[in-house]
């Protein structure tokens, strides 16, 4: 186990730079997840980290030794991939054991861990199958006990689940975060999906065009986002933006949406009013805002874009002007595409960015 740092850490392919000014510190025992869409710089970075990929400038250091000149082999990771890059022609015992073999460890010690990493992940019956014998599951967990059994100082995870069913990810997804707990040895787990992070992550580092944009737990980033893309990007159902105005005088402030406006608690007021920005992208979470076919006071007239059933709530989002906003209701909601109804929400539980920039709007 080993702590992990990127310092002053560049990529640079000539004609696009693929991550930039990278600084982050991730903790001896820490699960961190990179995330971020295709292209963002995650890979690359773990890339990097594994000593797969040179650095164009600064450092990677693991616990006080920088590894930048260090080849991948005397790094002592263990790095799993989306793919699960098996030998069809051995058994699941062999594919597990193979790094055992190649470092000449001692057969009785390559039982010893071979069995306790089957055991840990539920694949002991499995040992004299082949790959082909398996279940897509099942053929990860081989590829995660093959890491596993090296005991290595830092696991690197390369999207290990994206390619499986729903139901499948959702209980890897506590079988790798249970192992983790269990192992306590540093992990970075790249992946394009939030939920893989939100759920499993101590940390997360979300990335966009090769910048780390925040880094901090999943309840900091999910409540207190940095900026509108970070806003957007975490959380399922994702935040509906609206561009509004300030309007009003001091102590009187409010907000203009399409002629709308939308009275202020005294905190978003204060707010609002000490930062003196006019034009603003202001956010709510679908579970802040309500929708109903009734007018109420202070309700914004819509009409109904679309619906969907999310089981035990309908996800409904409704059209002002061109702007869509998207709000939870219960299923005896009886709305129809195309029928006018009306959205409300609390300034208590909105978000406001600068327009300008995306930046948040400091409390």
């Amino acid at each position: 186990m080993v702590a992990v740092s990127f310092n002053n850490v560049w990529k640079d392919y000539g004609d696009s730079v693929a991550v930039r000014d990278l600084n982050m510190n991730i903790k001896d025992g820490e699960f961190v997840s990179l995330l971020g869409p295709s292209g963002c710089g995650k890979s690359t970075s773990l890339r990097m980290l594994a000593g797969l990929e040179h650095i164009t400038s600064g450092e990677i250091v693991f616990g006080d030794k920088v590894v930048n000149q260090l080849p991948p082999k005397d790094r002592d990771i263990a790095m799993v991939f989306e793919n699960y890059a098996l030998y069809p022609h051995k058994t699941i015992f062999d594919n597990i054991a193979n790094p055992l073999k190649r470092a000449k460890i001692s057969p009785s010690e390559i039982t010893r861990r071979v069995n306790e990493a089957a055991k840990l992940l539920e694949i002991d019956h499995l040992l004299e199958r082949r790959p082909q014998e398996l279940s897509g599951g099942q053929k990860q967990r081989t590829a995660i006990g093959r890491a596993i059994v090296r005991q290595p100082q830092v696991y690197l995870f390369d999207e290990p689940i994206a390619h499986l069913d729903a139901k499948l990810r959702a209980r890897m997804r506590s079988e790798l975060k249970h192992m983790q707990f269990n192992l306590g040895v540093t992990t970075i787990y790249v992946t394009h999906d939030q939920l893989e992070a939100l759920t499993m992550a101590d940390r997360i580092a979300v990335m966009n065009d090769g910048v780390l944009q925040q880094f901090g737990t999943p309840q900091e980033i999910y409540e207190n986002p940095v900026n509108s893309w970070v806003a957007t990007f975490v959380g399922e159902p994702q935040m509906s933006l609206m561009e509004m105005s300030m309007t009003g005088e001091k102590g009187d402030a409010a907000l203009d949406f399409f002629g709308n406006i939308i009275s202020l608690d005294a905190a978003s007021s204060s707010r609002l009013t000490k930062a003196g920005i006019a034009d603003l992208l202001v956010g709510v979470r679908p579970d802040k805002a309500s929708v109903s076919l009734q007018e109420t006071p202070g309700a914004i007239k819509a009409e109904v874009y679309s619906r969907q059933l999310l089981g035990a709530d309908v996800l409904v989002e409704v059209a002002i002007g061109k702007t869509r906003v998207r709000a939870k209701a219960d299923t005896s909601f009886m709305g129809n595409v195309g029928e006018p109804c009306y959205l409300n929400f609390s300034s208590e539980n909105l978000y406001y960015f600068n327009a300008e920039d995306g930046k948040v709007v400091e409390r």
